[in-house]
């Protein structure tokens, strides 16, 4: 990629994340978020990648306080327990959160901790694919993928491959679940920045020419690109399944610590007022899991707990097609989710 077309993609994505503060700003201004009103969520599993910090972190809490029994899935052991430990205290039951290590930069981690759950013997009512990698330098996952690729997409691609037998038999078993008369739910945390994404597939690893705000932006487009096909396929299947997208805005982590200077700046003296906390920024993923209105209900894009619309090019169901193929060939898993 020419300078010119790096410094074209990172204007693009600063772009979008000023709009973005700017609406973020505009609704604080006008009397703030307010956390969605959800019912208690009793004898449900929830795992969530990336639940160690962050956005992850604020919705295990959240997913916990409303009942859920939590999966803790993250590459650092050491704050996954401590995670655990406090979840546990909050909600007074050892039995409220639990830890699985899960490495997204590894296939062989992901097909382990999907082992792993499998042998705790726990149903799967909700997948959140919350964790990710932004604009990082270019880097190579233990599989040779870039790494926006790798562990954003690529990753989540083949941990909800594996995972569907787990979250169709709990939709389809005897347990509250169904006396409830609820499903199962996919939520794919995405990002705004989708919109300003392209699709490579001559080069979707990046060797040719590299920018990591072009990654970044092309690893989301591929997840809204997955989480669309797979409603489709759910959908042709009749399955007890949903997938959907939860955008969470600009939200204050530690996600920002690659990104361009001023950005950093404006973050540390500015954050409060433009950014979302992390319990803010996890509410639409939340609701995305919870809410009764998205029972049997899949493929929306949601922001701030609304459905907003994808980029369009995230919509045709060629470029998906093409995508999933690669994705599938890649990971080593059939195309068909049969």
């Amino acid at each position: 990629m020419s300078a010119l077309r790096a410094l074209r993609a990172a204007l693009r994505v600063y772009a979008v994340g000023v709009w973005v503060m700017f609406t973020q700003l505009l609704r604080r201004l006008r009397g703030g978020f307010r956390p969605p009103d959800l019912p208690p969520q009793p004898g449900r599993v929830a795992i969530v990648t990336g639940a160690t910090e962050g956005i992850g972190l604020s919705t295990a809490r959240q997913l916990a306080r409303l009942g859920m029994r939590v999966v803790v899935a993250g590459h650092d052991e050491l704050k996954g327990r401590e995670v655990v430990s406090a979840i546990r205290a909050e909600s007074g039951s050892d039995e409220s959160a639990h830890f699985l290590f899960l490495d997204l930069a590894s296939l062989a981690s992901v097909r382990g901790f999907v082992r792993d759950f499998r042998a705790s013997g726990l149903p799967l009512h909700v997948l959140v694919n919350n964790a990710g990698v932004m604009m990082e330098p270019r880097g190579e996952t233990q599989d040779g993928f870039e790494r926006h690729l790798g562990v954003n997409f690529l990753g989540h691609f083949l941990l909800t491959r594996l995972l569907l037998p787990a979250l169709r038999g709990s939709a389809h078993g005897g347990d509250v679940t169904r006396r409830q008369g609820r499903g199962s739910r996919i939520v794919t945390v995405a990002s705004a920045t989708h919109y300003v994404g392209e699709m490579d597939m001559a080069d979707l690893q990046g060797r040719s020419a590299y920018s990591p705000h072009a990654a970044y932006a092309q690893s989301k487009l591929a997840l809204v690109l997955f989480s669309l096909r797979l409603q489709r396929l759910l959908a042709a299947r009749r399955d007890p399944v949903t997938a959907n997208m939860a955008d969470p805005g600009v939200v204050d982590t530690a996600l920002y610590r690659h990104t361009w200077w001023g950005t950093r700046a404006v973050k540390r003296a500015l954050g409060w007022l433009l950014f979302k906390t992390p319990d803010e920024g996890a509410w639409t993923s939340v609701f995305a899991a919870a809410t009764p209105a998205l029972e049997g209900v899949g493929g929306r894009y949601l922001r701030d707990e609304a459905e907003a619309e994808p980029l369009g090019a995230a919509q045709d169901p060629a470029l998906q097609w093409r995508l999933w193929a690669e994705a599938s060939r890649l990971t080593g898993v059939a195309e068909d989710i049969d």
